[in-house]
This record gives C-alpha cells, structure tokens and sequence, in this order.
C-alpha cells in the first residue's frame, strides 16, 4: 500500500525561477510529445508508445539543449501523462461516452513536475531535489524514510509543495466490530447523519464566502487588462478561492479521522455526484458540501487503520421504513418519515442513515446490528 504525504516548501528566490523554468520545459516536452504522437498517428494510423517516445528524448535533448536543465527521469514522466492521458481518452469512447481529444498545454497551464524513482534525497529539514538543490520543507509530521516518488507542485497563488509518495505494509481487513459500526447518509441541510443520530452541521465554506467573493471578482472585472491592478485583482480573487478550497479540505480530514477513529465499520451511499449536480438549483450547494472528498479521506484512512468502508446502493434508502420495511413517498421538502404501517416517525435523514447501515452490513455478509434499529 502507498500513502502520499504533503509538505509546504519554502524555495528560495533562485530556486523558484529554476522551478518555474523547469514547469516550462515540461510544458514544452509534454506539448512536442502531444503532437508527434498525434502527427505519426495521422500518418500511419499508429500509436506510439511511452517507450517509443522516451526513446525520443535523447534526439530532442540534442536538438533543444534546455531540457538539460531538467532531470531526465523527470521528462520521462512527462511523457508518460501524455500516454495516460490517450489511455482515458480511448477508454471513455469505449464506454461510448463522448470525450474530448488530450489538449495541448497553454503558458501557465503546467503546474508541477515528478521525480519517478530518483534524483531526490531528504535531508534533515530539506529536500534535495536534482537540477535544483537542497529545498526547505516545513515537515509537519513524522514520515518513513522509503520515499518512493515525489511530485512538486505550484498552486494558483504561487505557493509550492511537496508530495511525498511512501511505501507501507499493507494492513489486514479486520472482522468489523459490531459494536463500532455506522451508517452515514450526507446531505445538504445537515453535512451528514449518522445512524446512531448524530448530526454533522453543514459549515457551507462556499456560501459563507460568497459575498467577498463576489467583491473581489467586480473589482478585477472593472481592472483594465494587461495591468498591474488587474494582476492584483487576480491573485486576490485566487486567495479568496484557495481560502475555501483549504477549509473544506481540512473540514473534511477532520471528520473522516473522527469516523476511522470511532468506528470500525463505516456505510456510504454510493452516489452519482455528476447527475445531481445536472440539478442546477442544488449544484452549487452539492459542489460546496464535498461528499465525494469525505468518502475518499475516509476509505483511505480506513485502510490503515484497519476499518471496514463499504458504499451501497442509494436507492429508496429515504424512503424506506427503518422498522418495517415500507417504503413511504417523500418529496425534498419532507424532512420528516411518518411510517403509517409501524408509527414510527423520526428525522428523514436519520432513518436513511439507519436503512444505509443496515445494507452495508448486508452487503459483508452480517445481519442488522438491533442497537441501531428503532
């Protein structure tokens, strides 16, 4: 099993324009290798492979001496993006969806760059990075020393990091405690209910910020373009986005770890996020909750701490009774299950949460836990 970690680094002045030269040439590599690919396809109706095209590299390097500048390896993995990105786009039109063609990387569209296997080392408190020297990183937590692969990377406010891909032993799936399992139903008017009931409060990063947001937008609208008040403009309505960005992220590290830590067996809805964000009067709250970054934090940390995340299937789980198994018609608006066949009546997310729970152990091969049934 891998675990990637991320760490803020401080480059110094020299040491970001060599960074930054080097996202430059990998643009312009990435860029040559879209299109030869594309031309000798064109021509001959064949595809080259990432192995063919690194066999490329030695000529091109001949040719253009600046790609010297950057470690070999690191060009490599360039090209190989580029073969990973044909690969999904053939894979897509097989599953007769309608993508579109691997584009070409515009200036300032190339925002990190990866040593695959070699050219790092850390070092104390620093990284050392080939072609660029030793980088100050901020390690806010302890780390194992098989460091695998690292990617650098440049955010849209000009803020770098450090992604550390580590190697660990794989940790065997446990028989779930019975007495730590949970359901989790996620929703918009509560973040998520859990079957036990609890409440998750839906913090709404994103609306919270909309105002400013709004703000700083009309203010680089009005700047003229092309000046420095309009570059301004830009990295302050680019702050304000990282500012929501880092909140909901960190929002959602939080509560997974509170699952991993006080469940052993955790159920999910499996949603289809795409077609509910088709509805365009629930979107851009469906986009501001994050679901799906929960669902992820929380299976990954699962699998290390040596917890059970499975994810069912959502249909009729609001409508069902969690009692009697009747299934009651709701519209959005009802928030409350009435149960006309069994009494029962409680909040619609929190028999949801129960139904959730109850197959997911299904679904593990265990029966309903009754601690959690009302």
């Amino acid at each position: 099993m891998r675990k990637i970690y991320k760490f803020r680094i401080y480059p110094t002045k020299s040491q970001i324009r060599q960074m930054e030269r080097s996202l430059e040439l990998c643009r312009q590599v990435y860029n040559r290798t879209l299109a030869e690919r594309k031309q000798v396809y064109e021509e001959t109706g064949k595809t080259l492979s990432k192995y063919a095209l690194n066999n490329l590299l030695p000529q091109w390097k001949v040719e253009n001496t600046e790609y010297n500048e950057v470690f070999s390896q690191t060009l490599q993995e360039v090209q190989e993006r580029v073969d990973l990105a044909f690969k999904h786009f053939f894979r897509r039109v097989k599953n007769g969806e309608k993508p579109g063609y691997p584009r070409f990387k515009g200036k300032g569209w190339y925002d990190s760059f990866t040593y695959p296997q070699m050219g790092f080392k850390l070092k104390n408190n620093h990284i050392y990075l080939s072609k660029i020297g030793d980088v100050y990183v901020k390690f806010h937590r302890q780390i194992e020393d098989n460091v695998k692969r690292i990617t650098v990377r440049r955010t849209a406010c000009n803020k770098w990091y450090v992604c550390l891909t580590i190697e660990v032993e794989d940790t065997p799936t446990p028989i779930a405690d019975l007495n730590k399992v949970v359901g989790i139903d996620v929703g918009l008017a509560n973040f998520a209910t859990m079957s036990n009931g609890t409440f998750i409060p839906n913090p709404r990063f994103f609306r919270a910020e909309e105002k400013e947001l709004a703000r700083v937008q009309r203010k680089l609208s009005k700047a003229s373009k092309g000046t420095t008040e309009r570059q301004k403009a830009r990295k302050v309505v680019q702050l304000v986005h990282e500012r929501i960005a880092n909140k909901r992220y960190n929002f959602a590290h939080q509560i997974s770890r509170q699952l991993v830590g006080n469940y052993s067996f955790i159920a999910f809805e499996d949603l289809n996020i795409k077609n509910m964000i088709k509805n365009h009067c629930l979107a851009k709250s469906i986009a501001d909750v994050s679901w799906n970054m929960l669902i992820n934090m929380t299976k990954y940390k699962a699998e290390s701490a040596g917890s059970v995340v499975v994810l069912v299937n959502p249909a009729n789980t609001s409508k069902m009774c969690s009692r009697c198994g009747l299934l009651v018609e709701k519209t959005l608006a009802d928030r409350v299950h009435k149960c006309d066949s069994c009494d029962l009546v409680m909040d619609r997310d929190h028999n949801a949460a129960i139904n959730i729970l109850r197959l997911g152990l299904q679904s593990v091969g265990i029966e309903t836990v009754e601690a959690h049934r009302l």
